[in-house]
């Protein structure tokens, strides 16, 4: 029997007090009775986890709706302080028992993650933490307002990409300055959020008794595995191994375009994507959403019965929104509905190769979430986000033999496969640019924003394209703010770096035994969060690593199966 019932209204702090004051206030004599009250706690947390969800998931399909957006700051205002308090007062309650020291193998982790839960835990940084939510709010409400009217019509962002895939330099050259003007209009506003957001993270770290906001979110996001110096290393590794090859390829594109340097509508600084080096017309893998699901649908039966039917699933549950429209916020996340045990999936499609991939990302996120489906609690169902994004960009991977399902060409499939496999070699430096940006922030919180944009221009030179940004350098200074996760959720970011690492080792897997990876991949995904990240990563016999030389085996393949395409 559940402790709360199903049609539990968690939007309303007064229906939430009187399960929260019997968890509080119950008799606990035995180990017994503490598993009891943990399982009671998880059944709280799965309704309360799904009402937020559903309220985030409502503000972001539609970001212009104030309605919307104010049931949401309500939750984020009303509710979640008090979640706060409790969470941290049951915490108490449940390290200091005089049986924790019995219980099960099983809590091991999660007790683990309690108690540094408990050492950061300041009742001053609540009101902060609301402060903080709203001023990211905010910054989505202003990017998802972004529109701009090119060649004759109204246009979201999402839809100005495929502009800047095309074959009339002309034409890119226009959208992407269209772009930049729209996005300038509202730089100064950013940036005024973004001060805002340093001030506070840093006064919460303050608080919590560290001297860096960086040190505390390493505690905060229980990175127990690795420490601020494997970043800093992996940040190294990356810059040896992946930025002869990005020099490469660009150098590759001035021949082609005859050019001697390259301009920032010539490529994406981030994914490597742009037009087609030989003058063939951009890559549109389906014409509307439904042919893209249809199409998946295909694809992930081709690749085993498990995974067809899991996406099948999302299909039929009508958890998905998927195309761009005004007012959508930008970008794209799986969202998993705990109570309901159904993942939701949210993006901005305009038909390009680069929204394919998105999907799939996507969906092996959903696929993570229907794997631990199965356990029983919250905590042993969320994840580590280093080992969620293998799931993700793994999937992005293993489809690419199948993704001839959404071309008629042979030769169509083979250049959406080797722009994606560029994809990963430009992404990596992109993801070290903003870790090691996060991390001088952080250790530099009384900044100025002139230091500010010559540490972003300094990262960017390591990282970056070499391109002529004459007559848009202000807009180059403050390119950071595209960065959602900046905003949203601080030093989430190295976990696609690290992610990447074992997706790619996934891959080369499956490059020699297809079935092998795959039974790799659920193994590891069934575990949910009832491992440590190294143990995650071994029971998809993957190696967690951040040298150059283990860099250097996986990158080395990439260049290997790019040689293999064009041959």
């Amino acid at each position: 029997m559940t402790f709360v019932p199903d049609d539990f209204d968690a939007s309303k702090w007064e229906s939430i007090e009187p399960y929260v004051n019997d968890l509080l206030e119950r008799e606990l004599s035995c180990s017994n009775c503490l598993e009891e009250l943990i399982a009671d706690s998880s059944n709280l947390a799965e309704h309360i986890s799904e009402t937020g969800a559903l309220l985030y998931i409502n503000m972001t399909c539609d970001t212009e709706d104030e309605g919307k957006k104010n049931a949401f700051l309500s939750f984020v205002e009303n509710i979640r302080p008090k979640l706060s308090k409790f969470s941290d007062e049951l915490n108490r309650r449940i390290v200091n028992h005089k049986s924790i020291g019995d219980m099960p193998p099983r809590y091991d982790l999660m007790i683990r993650g309690i108690k540094s839960d408990i050492e950061i835990f300041r009742e001053e940084n609540i009101p902060l933490g609301v402060e903080q939510t709203k001023l990211v709010t905010k910054a989505q409400g202003i990017t998802g307002a972004m529109t701009v009217d090119f060649d004759g019509k109204e246009r979201t962002f999402p839809e100005m990409r495929g502009f800047l895939e095309s074959n009339d330099r002309i034409q890119r050259e226009s959208a992407w300055k269209s772009m930049v003007k729209r996005w300038m209009e509202n730089s100064d506003e950013l940036s005024d959020i973004f001060d805002e957001l340093i001030t506070i993270r840093h006064k919460i770290a303050l608080n919590s008794g560290f001297k860096s906001y960086t040190n505390y979110m390493f505690r905060a996001m229980h990175r127990f595995d690795y420490t601020v110096e494997d970043c800093l290393t992996f940040h190294k590794s990356i810059e040896e191994v992946c930025m002869p090859i990005v020099k490469k390829i660009n150098s590759e594109r001035c021949t082609s375009f005859d050019l001697k340097i390259l301009s920032p509508w010539d490529v994406n600084e981030k994914s490597g994507s742009g037009p087609d080096i030989a003058g063939k017309n951009p890559l549109r893998p389906f014409d509307n959403v439904d042919e893209m699901v249809t199409k998946l649908s295909e694809l992930f039966h081709n690749m085993s019965n498990d995974l067809g039917t899991k996406f099948d699933k999302l299909v039929e549950m009508d958890t998905l929104d998927l195309e761009t429209r005004k007012g959508k916020a930008p970008g794209g996340y799986q969202y998993y509905l705990e109570k309901s045990r159904i993942p939701f999936i949210f993006m901005n499609a305009a038909g390009l190769q680069g929204d394919l991939e998105t999907m799939i990302h996507e969906s092996g996120h959903a696929f993570h979430s229907l794997y631990c489906g199965h356990l029983d609690l919250i905590d042993e169902r969320d994840y580590p986000i280093e080992f969620a994004e293998v799931a993700s960009m793994s999937m992005e991977l293993l489809t690419q033999p199948n993704w001839n399902i959404f071309y008629e060409k042979q030769e169509d499939a083979n250049r959406a496969k080797i722009s994606h496999l560029e994809g990963v070699v430009f992404l990596l430096p992109w993801i070290a640019t903003i870790d090691a940006f996060q991390h001088w922030i952080y250790a530099n919180p009384g900044h100025t924003r002139e230091e500010r944009k010559i540490q972003w221009i300094s990262l960017r030179e390591r990282f970056g394209s070499e391109m002529n940004w004459e007559g848009h350098e202000d807009f180059r200074e403050l390119s950071w703010q595209q960065q959602g996760h900046l905003f949203g959720v601080p030093f989430y970011y190295v976990e696609y770096g690290i992610a990447q690492l074992g997706a790619l080792q996934l891959w080369q897997t499956h490059r020699k035994n297809p079935e092998k990876a795959l039974k790799d991949y659920s193994n590891a995904m069934e575990l949910g969060n009832t491992k440590t990240l190294p143990d995650l990563f071994a029971a998809a016999e993957l190696k967690l690593g951040f040298d150059e030389k283990h860099l250097q085996s996986l990158i080395g393949e990439v260049e290997v199966a790019m040689s293999e395409i064009k041959n």
